[in-house]
């Protein structure tokens, strides 16, 4: 199996990792530009958006990232990863963030609200069960969550998640949505596909479900990333410079 890179910046990426390991899978740690020479895909984790942002700028990875988005090769972006994908992010802070972009939609940061706003849902996911089995149904973990609010044409919903009409949004997401959607009940994007690219709004890293992880490896399969020679097993020694973590919180 191909080597699968984390972007290790901030957030989430030891718990990526870890359900790799648990799918027979060797996860490296990105922090440099040249190590994306070394991998075969790219998962960028759940973090604090903005945090991850001037620290990849600080590390001059923008042009590195955007280049392998480029090249086709498979990426994930989950939570804040998702923000780093988007063509068009609202809800940023005051100067705004780099993106990488290249998945073909708009994103609204924090959608859902504050931290003490996160939960968990059953989100219908029709297209992962047809593809790796189980319930169609995922329990997403929705932590300080953006959400998607269109799309373009080769973009593929996955997964979208009605907002309860009780529940109360911030103002600005609250106007956007109800730009989409007529009912009492507000429609969101959660999680989409175009082409290599994977988004989802939520955690998978933080559940036991390994489905999504499952569904990200076999894209590498499709782009025909299976052959590139970075194939390394479980426990090997990748002898990568690695520089020292930054333990800041995991919430983008």
């Amino acid at each position: 199996m191909a080597l699968v890179g984390v972007l290790a910046l901030q957030g989430s990426f030891n718990e990526h990792i870890a359900v790799l390991r648990r799918l027979g899978v060797k996860g490296v740690e990105i922090r440099k530009p040249e190590q994306l020479e070394t991998v075969a895909s790219l998962i960028i984790p759940g973090g604090e958006s903005t945090t991850m942002a001037k620290l990849a700028e600080y590390h001059n990875l923008f042009p590195a990232l955007r280049e392998f988005v480029k090249m086709g090769k498979p990426v994930w972006g989950t939570c804040a990863g998702l923000i780093f994908l988007a063509n068009k992010a609202t809800g940023q802070k005051i100067g705004g963030q780099e993106l990488i972009g290249g998945l073909d939609c708009t994103v609204h940061r924090n959608f859902f609200g504050s931290q003490i706003r996160s939960f968990e849902a059953e989100i219908e996911v029709p297209e992962l069960a047809s593809k790796e089995g189980g319930p169609e149904v995922f329990r997403g973990v929705f932590i300080r969550a953006p959400a998607i609010l269109d799309v373009g044409p080769e973009v593929q919903v996955l997964a979208d998640y009605l907002v309860p009409s009780n529940e109360v949004l911030d103002s600005n997401s609250a106007v956007e949505a109800q730009e989409e959607n007529t009912g009492s009940e507000k429609k969101v994007i959660v999680a989409v596909r175009q082409r290599n690219l994977l988004a989802t709004a939520f955690h998978p890293e933080l559940t036991a479900d390994t489905r999504w992880h499952s569904y990200f490896l076999k894209m590498a399969t499709e782009t025909g990333e299976e052959a590139s020679s970075s194939i390394v097993a479980v426990g090997a020694d990748l002898n990568l410079d690695q520089q020292p973590k930054i333990d800041l919180p995991i919430f983008q």
